[in-house]
C-alpha cells in the first residue's frame, strides 16, 4: 500500500531576513518593498514628528489620513516602526534594534547618515556583520553630499531628456520615475550583495548607491558610442531606436503599434506576414545598415501598409512571431487580458476594505500581501521582540522617542 504525501509550501526566499529601514518617498521603498515582497522582514524606521515617510502626504488620492495610494504602492508587507534617531534614547534603541538585523537602510540625503548614526563606522561595533546601505540623490562623497535631489532632476541631467520625445519638440522626460525606480531596485540588489558577503566573512561594510550614479549608468551603451567614437546620440521621430530599422512607432488604421524587429530574421518573417516578400531582399531594406540608411522611405512604405488595418488584426497576424505591441494608456495597460492572465494586479487586505495594487514581478514562492502599515502600528511589537519592556516602552513613549 502506498501513501501520498504532499510537501509543504516552500518557505519565502528571503525569509529570515531583517533590515531596518529609515525610508521615505519613492526610490528607497520601492527597493525595499521588493524584498519584503520576498520574504524579508522590513521595518520602517518614521519619525512620528515628522508625519512619518512623507510618502503618506503625497496625493491626490487617499486611503485615509496619512494613508495615500502613493504610499501604498511602496510599503505594502513591511512594519512600522517610529523612532526619533536625533534624541540618544532613540540612537539606544536603533543600537538594540541592529544586533537582530542584517541590514541598516536609508534613502536619505548624502550628509544625513553619520548624523543619525546609520554608517557602518557608527554600527559595525554594534554588530561587526551588519550592512549600513546607503541611497543617495548624489552619493556620500564629493561636492554635492548635502544636495537634495530627485528622479526629474536626474533625468535631465544624465541626458535623458535629450533622448525622449519628437526631435523638434521640447526636451520630455520619461512618463515614470524610472530613476528612482532603477536605483531603488540597485540598492536591493546591494543589500543582498553585502549580507551574501557578511555572511561569508562575519564582517558587514558600508554599501552606496545615488540616483545620479544609477541615471548615468543607465547611458550604457549610448555612452560607450560617445567615449569612443564622440557620437552624440539624440532623439528620434517616433521614438525610434538609433540603430535598428524597423525599431519604433507605425501608422494603424485606428493608431499606432510598435515593431521591433531588432534581429534580422524578424524582418523577413515581417515582410511575409505582411505580404511584402519582395522586400526582404529589396536592396535599399535587405539588411539593418540598409534599413538604417533609408529609415524614411522604409517607415512611409510600412505606414501605408499598416494603415490598411487595425492594430488588432495586425497583432493576430503577426502572433508573436513578429515582436510587436499595442500601444496602451495606463487603464488599457491594466485592463489588459494578459496583465490579468500573468497575475499582475494583485488584491491587499485594508482597513477601509480591499485594495488593488501591482504584484511583485519577481516569482519566487507566495507571499501574502499585506497592505502598508499605518504609522507606527507594530512599534511596540518590535520593541518587545527585541527585549524591552512595557515600563521602558512606556518611558519612550513620554520621552517622545517613539
Amino acid at each position: 500500500m502506498t501513501t501520498s504525501s504532499t510537501n509543504p509550501p516552500a518557505a519565502p526566499v528571503l525569509q529570515g531576513l531583517r533590515i531596518l529601514s529609515v525610508e521615505q518617498y519613492g526610490a528607497g521603498p520601492f527597493g525595499t518593498q521588493y524584498l519584503a515582497d520576498l520574504g524579508a522582514e522590513v521595518i520602517k524606521i518614521e519619525n512620528r514628528k515628522d508625519g512619518g515617510d512623507v510618502g503618506r502626504m503625497v496625493g491626490p488620492h487617499f486611503f485615509g489620513p496619512g494613508d495615500s495610494h502613493f504610499y501604498q504602492s511602496f510599503s505594502r508587507n513591511k512594519k512600522s516602526l517610529t523612532l526619533d534617531l536625533k534624541h540618544p534614547e532613540g540612537q539606544a534603541v536603533l543600537h538594540q534594534l541592529a544586533r537582530d538585523a542584517d541590514v541598516v537602510f536609508n534613502n536619505l540625503r548624502g550628509d544625513l547618515p553619520p548624523k543619525l548614526g546609520l554608517t557602518y563606522e557608527q554600527l559595525g561595533r554594534i554588530k561587526p556583520a551588519l550592512v549600513c546601505a546607503h541611497l543617495s540623490a548624489y552619493g556620500r562623497k564629493g561636492s554635492r553630499t548635502n544636495w537634495p535631489g530627485y528622479d526629474y532632476l536626474m533625468q535631465a541631467e544624465a541626458g535623458y531628456l535629450s533622448l525622449t520625445g519628437e526631435p523638434d519638440g521640447p526636451p520630455s522626460r520619461a512618463g515614470l520615475s524610472i530613476v528612482d525606480y532603477m536605483t531603488g531596485t540597485t540598492a536591493a540588489l546591494a543589500m543582498l550583495a553585502g549580507v551574501l558577503s557578511a555572511r561569508k566573512t562575519g564582517k558587514g561594510r558600508d554599501v552606496d548607491v545615488s540616483l545620479y550614479s544609477v541615471a548615468m549608468y543607465n547611458l550604457a551603451y549610448l555612452a560607450t558610442w560617445y567615449l569612443n567614437k564622440g557620437v552624440v546620440t539624440g532623439r528620434q521621430a517616433r521614438s525610434g531606436h538609433p540603430s535598428l530599422v524597423p525599431s519604433e512607432l507605425y501608422r494603424t488604421q485606428d493608431g499606432w503599434m510598435f515593431v521591433m524587429c531588432n534581429k534580422e530574421k524578424f524582418w523577413a518573417v515581417l515582410c511575409e506576414k505582411i505580404n511584402r516578400p519582395q522586400w526582404i531582399s529589396d536592396e535599399r531594406f535587405g539588411s539593418f545598415a540598409a534599413r538604417l540608411k533609408n529609415r524614411l522611405e522604409l517607415n512611409a512604405a510600412l505606414d501605408e501598409v499598416l494603415q490598411q488595418q487595425t492594430t488588432a488584426h495586425w497583432l493576430k497576424v503577426f502572433a508573436g512571431q513578429v515582436p510587436a505591441s499595442a500601444v496602451n494608456d495606463v487603464a488599457q495597460a491594466l485592463d489588459n487580458e494578459f496583465a490579468q492572465e500573468m497575475g499582475m494586479v494583485v488584491n491587499v487586505d485594508h482597513p477601509q476594505g480591499p485594495i488593488r495594487t501591482m504584484a511583485c514581478p519577481i516569482t519566487a514562492g507566495p507571499v501574502a500581501a499585506v497592505a502598508a502599515p499605518s504609522l507606527g502600528q507594530h512599534t511596540a511589537q518590535v520593541l518587545q521582540e527585541a527585549g524591552f519592556t512595557d515600563q521602558q516602552i512606556e518611558k519612550l513613549r513620554e520621552l517622545a522617542v517613539i
